[in-house]
């Protein structure tokens, strides 16, 4: 495959377009940040420029047999149908034969107030009315969130996995890694063209259920703390701005407000099933990550990297 991965300098679009290259297909990308401030992406072709502009996405899908998208952290609703536009122009002109979209979330049956949701709806029926191939992934929450600056420290050394879902939120967590197999699997599985998948992890764990995960994965004792959504915007705020925390600090605040509290849930096996899918359980997942990065106690650190 000749594949256009739109958002291939981000933590997702990254894990898919590196899984695209360990197959041996030829990826393609397009991004904003300067060469030097990309990601290391070794056998992608990135270009310089912007989903805003309809002859840069243009050009990155000339040549292209298929497409992997996920939008950036944008939450402006005229902003991001024009992005989708380019992108099922472009995709169209192409004649890309299966665009496979991450719409990055789960979204509610009926329309909301969520800027988060709404965006990532409109998109897909902007690429959806366009009639090229479609294959819409619709995720749960990423593990990879876990393992950051804000939560590996407290995990490793105190044993607190704190996070913006309430503690009785089943919620169906999925690795990055397992996210690009799914893309994979629905750019290339039978069958799939024209289906929204409800993706996410082997079984929906509660607050509980993922800080016993964890604890064995670590290899301790572990407790889930709900954090409030307003403090987490704060936090993510230091990161990537006021603008895009309050876009994805709105998927917390809706799930806190208990009016869909099964969103983030698993679907009993059909995706799985559908797209052929194995993820790992959380335990395993946890297990394979660096987690001695994080460690005060030299010795831990010492210990844990030779586990």
């Amino acid at each position: 495959m000749r594949v256009a991965v739109v958002g291939a300098t981000g933590f997702q679009g990254g894990a898919v377009a590196r899984l695209l290259t360990e197959r041996d297909h030829r990826v393609r990308t397009l991004s904003r940040r300067p060469e030097g401030d990309r990601p290391p992406l070794p056998g992608v072709s990135c270009a310089t420029g912007d989903l805003g502009d309809a002859e840069a996405v243009r050009q990155l899908f000339t040549g292209a047999t298929h497409a992997a998208v996920v939008m950036p952290l944008v939450y402006e609703a005229k902003q991001v149908r024009a992005y989708a536009r380019n992108i099922a122009e472009a995709a169209v002109e192409a004649g890309v034969r299966r665009l496979v979209y991450n719409a990055n979330t789960r979204v509610p049956r009926t329309s909301t107030d969520v800027t988060a949701f709404e965006t990532r709806r409109i998109a897909e029926e902007v690429l959806r009315e366009s009639g090229v191939p479609l294959v819409v992934l619709r995720p749960p929450v990423y593990l990879d969130n876990l393992f950051s600056p804000w939560n590996g420290p407290d995990l490793v050394n105190e044993g607190v996995l704190a996070y913006p879902l309430p503690a009785d939120v089943p919620t169906a967590w999925l690795s990055h890694r397992d996210l690009a197999e799914a893309v994979y699997a629905a750019l290339t599985v039978d069958g799939a063209e024209g289906r929204t998948y409800d993706i996410g992890g082997v079984r929906a764990l509660t607050g509980d259920e993922l800080a016993e995960a964890f604890g064995r994965g670590l290899g301790r004792v572990v407790r889930y703390r709900a954090l409030a959504p307003h403090i987490f915007e704060q936090g993510l705020a230091q990161a990537i701005g006021p603008a895009a925390a309050a876009g994805v600090a709105g998927i917390y605040h809706y799930m806190a407000s208990g009016r869909e509290p099964l969103l983030m849930a698993g679907d009993d096996g059909v995706s799985a099933s559908a797209l052929t899918l194995a993820p790992a359980p959380v335990d395993e997942w946890v297990s394979r990550q660096p987690w001695q990065i994080w460690a005060n106690d030299p010795e831990e650190q010492d210990a844990q990297s030779l586990t």
